[in-house]
């Protein structure tokens, strides 16, 4: 296992640990309790990466994309979406053109 996986399973772990806990002990259950915030939230730091990375700023980039996996880890977590199903979703697209399997979604 990668460095990544291991820090993104420590990371959702914590995140759905903090499912059900008071919104006032911690940023995250506060996201999780109001989970169209959360959703604005990922859209921010989407918009942050991408910056980052028309910038060429690859510092910036590193500290934006870690903004945006947590927060769509709690997106995942608050719409009850696992990572398992994330990566049924991609195991499906496996070995099929880009431009093949967009077409398929109809647009």
């Amino acid at each position: 296992m990668s460095r990544f996986d291991e820090t993104l399973q420590r990371l959702a772990a914590t995140i759905q640990a903090r499912k059900g806990a008071e919104a006032a002990s911690s940023y995250t259950a506060q996201l999780l309790a109001d989970p169209a915030r959360a959703a604005k939230k990922l859209g921010e730091e989407a918009v942050e990466t991408v910056i980052a990375a028309t910038l060429r700023d690859a510092d910036a980039l590193a500290a934006e994309s870690a903004d945006l996996i947590y927060h769509w880890l709690v997106v995942l977590a608050a719409a009850g979406v696992t990572l398992d199903e994330v990566a049924a979703k991609l195991e499906a697209r496996e070995g099929r053109s880009g431009l093949d399997e967009k077409a398929s979604r109809g647009g």
